[in-house]
């Protein structure tokens, strides 16, 4: 319903209260938020658990805390041990797996540190400080500017802080939007670059019920790896690290949740929401599906192809069902009405003051326009450019070794500039993790990169049809099988050395046409570049703009009361274990390893149902009463896989490993009374190293601890 802009006092509270709880997801009793570590709401937690969280108690979770490149972690012991989820490690554990020695299929125990192996290009962020910069970040921006000049002027002083931090600290240091470009804050971190494999399980124990039990509850997955972080080859020293709990957490407990939650829209407008349901997120979906398929008939060929593709294919089927829950979300009429009221709400109460309809009024128009006019062009974007956000390949060219020669492409041309006119990833404060990456020692499969590439070629031709200049520029006049053939066995890429080469000559090799996928990357670059350019201006600057409108208004009510969107940074999360029904039917919060070989034998053992031989063997030896799994009310999305839960003595009482699928429109809001985080309880990761795996040096260094 339309409210009226003409609403008494009493009423315009109420249209208030219900923008601030509804459109931005303000917790009131419910468990939820991702809060920033500088911005934890203290008394909310005291009032409703009795839990007073103290300035050594955060500082303490966060130096335990860490993050790892696709998800989180924390240390658990002195001697920096690191413990995650296998799904985080899968590509490590791939990249070290021959095909006479499967990790995945086997797992894999150090039963010493000398048989520790190194994970090649691993890397492990520490957050050691924040600092508050909006004022600087904002110093250079002057009324008269447009939303362009506006954040080219913000961007330009992001970077000064970042290189000025950098230099000052040896720290790698980000500058990092919050609340849509409503406050920024600079993130320092210690990096550790010597990780090395420990433990992780068989690949089908981890993700035992398979793509099926994805994202559902009861869950039966040891989705756990330790690896160990080094300093000058000896394991470092941590002060700060969580201590594994002997006794668990029972129903009703509080438990914490320190991650790195990857992003959320709660605070985006109708037109934005509307823009993702209508046009994003579909052809991402269609992408997928399209590389599902293809993995698929790769995986087919035999036991080798299917090593090689199974953690992408993983990844695919995790991504769709994550955005087809999405776009569910948004198709859902009371979830959009919901948001169009509460935004109607806020609009309403800012119309009836005339200061704030001058200072914010026009937020939300300017910013339907820019995503009213990204349909236009999302297609060529999502085609030819990754985003920062999404990082991804572009959907007409997933190779490995096109990356490379993007980047290289990319690194000379910018090289030429002044930082601050760099495009960001390419500034001097992210060249060390730019050419970690370049540098990759990962091994590249000829017939494997032939088949993604020829599968993303002929997506590109379907979407585009063949008589698209773009099509016809990428393809030249090949079949998408024989133009991949010739760019993956024409590249010299494959080589790590020659890749050192390309930077070190920079623009002289890159324009010298001698490699056909350097040369691709540049042919089509111009139109990449462009394409960002205008989404850039049109859409992120114009967001960055209105949306901090919207913050501010609010700001002036609620000061940051409010948490941000997620962005990939360190948050912090409350809540407690919990059940919840569905379809009329009550689930309760744990699931044990007796169940686990229960729904073994209710499916038969068939895959993806089958336990590994290991497990069979040693199942006399397990108590079938051990805690396995278990469900709390805490907010989370991707990016907290690998999340330590932990109790309010900072003690690991179990690891994020997924949510439930009630959770998936979570990136929009949060219920509650359905939306669940998944963990693997302590307990059973415990009974699994001693009593499957044997790995007692591992469990008593975790319980000493």
């Amino acid at each position: 319903m339309k409210l009226s802009t003409s609403l008494n006092r009493s009423m315009l509270l109420c249209a208030l209260i219900v923008a601030l709880f509804t459109f931005l997801s303000i917790p009131v009793s419910a468990d939820e938020g991702m809060w920033p570590f500088n911005n934890v709401p203290r008394e909310t937690i005291k009032q409703k658990y009795g839990f007073d969280v103290t300035d050594d108690w955060l500082q303490k979770v966060q130096l335990a805390s860490v993050r790892f490149p696709n998800g989180s972690g924390s240390f658990v012991s002195p001697n920096g041990l690191v413990l995650t989820n296998y799904h985080i490690v899968e590509d490590a554990v791939g990249e070290l797996s021959t095909a006479n020695k499967d990790y995945a299929k086997e797992g894999f125990v150090a039963h010493s540190q000398s048989e520790e192996l190194k994970a090649e290009g691993l890397s492990l962020d520490q957050l050691v400080s924040i600092e508050d910069v909006t004022a600087q970040v904002n110093s250079t921006v002057k009324s008269e500017m447009s939303a362009t000049e506006a954040n080219a002027a913000r961007r330009a002083q992001m970077t000064a802080i970042e290189t000025q931090s950098l230099q000052q600290t040896g720290l790698r240091s980000d500058v990092v939007t919050l609340y849509q470009g409503g406050q920024y804050n600079l993130y320092r971190y210690k990096r550790y670059t010597d990780v090395r494999l420990v433990f992780v399980p068989e690949f089908q124990a981890a993700f035992f019920g398979g793509d099926p039990d994805n994202f559902n509850f009861p869950r039966f997955n040891i989705d756990m790896a330790l690896v160990r972080v080094y300093e000058n080859d000896q394991p470092v020293k941590v002060e700060n690290y969580f201590k594994w709990s002997k006794t668990g957490v029972k129903n009703g407990e509080l438990v914490f949740v320190t991650g790195h939650p990857g992003s959320t829209q709660r605070l985006n407008t109708v037109a934005h929401l509307e823009s993702l349901r209508d046009v994003s997120i579909p052809l991402l979906i269609r992408m997928l599906e399209s590389r599902r398929a293809m993995l698929k008939a790769y995986m087919a060929q035999g036991e080798e192809q299917t090593r090689r593709g199974q953690n992408e294919l993983n990844s695919v089927e995790n991504s769709l069902k994550v955005y087809n829950g999405q776009i569910a979300g948004l198709r859902d009429p009371k979830l959009m009405a919901r948001k169009r009221a509460s935004e109607q709400a806020l609009r309403s109460s800012i119309s009836a003051d005339p200061r704030k309809q001058k200072e914010y009024g026009d937020a939300w128009d300017a910013i339907a326009k820019g995503r009213r006019d990204l349909a236009t062009y999302e297609r060529d974007r999502r085609f030819l450019e990754p985003t920062t956000t999404t990082p991804v390949l572009p959907a007409s060219l997933n190779s490995v070794l096109f990356g490379y020669a993007r980047t290289l492409v990319r690194l000379a041309d910018e090289d030429q500039k002044p930082d601050a006119k760099r495009i960001p990833e390419f500034t001097s404060g992210r060249r060390a993790g730019l050419l970690a990456g370049l540098y990759s020692t990962a091994p590249v499969y000829d017939d494997f990169e032939k088949a993604k590439l020829a599968n993303s070629l002929a997506f590109m031709q379907s979407e585009y049809g063949p008589s698209s200049s773009l099509v016809k520029k990428v393809l030249k006049g090949k079949t998408p099988e024989a133009r991949a053939a010739e760019l993956t066995d024409g590249t010299k890429l494959k080589d790590v050395e020659y890749r050192k080469q390309v930077v070190a000559a920079g623009v002289r090799m890159i324009n010298s046409g001698a490699d056909p996928m350097i040369e691709l990357a540049r042919d089509i670059d111009k139109e990449s570049r462009a394409v960002r350019k205008r989404y850039e201006e049109d859409v992120v600057a114009v967001e960055r703009t209105n949306y901090a409108k919207i913050a501010h208004a609010l700001f002036e009510d609620q000061g940051t009361k409010l948490y941000p969107d997620a962005t990939f940074t360190l948050r912090l999360s409350y809540g407690a274990v919990k059940g919840y029904r569905e379809n009329g039917k009550f689930v309760t919060p744990f699931t044990t390893l007796g169940g686990l070989f229960a729904r073994s034998n209710q499916y038969h053992h068939a895959f993806p149902y089958n336990l590994p031989p290991r497990w069979t063997s040693k199942r006399a030896l397990i108590n079938m009463r051990t805690p396995f799994n278990f469900v709390t009310d805490n907010d989370i999305v991707g990016g907290n896989s690998g999340s330590p839960a932990i109790n309010k003595n900072r003690e690991l009482v179990g690891l994020i490993f997924d949510g439930n699928i009630q959770s998936l429109v979570g990136n929009f809001e949060f219920d509650d009374s359905v939306n669940r985080a998944i963990s693997v309880d302590a307990r059973g990761m415990m009974e699994v190293l001693r009593k499957v795996f044997g790995a007692n040096a591992i469990a008593n260094e975790l319980l000493k601890g």
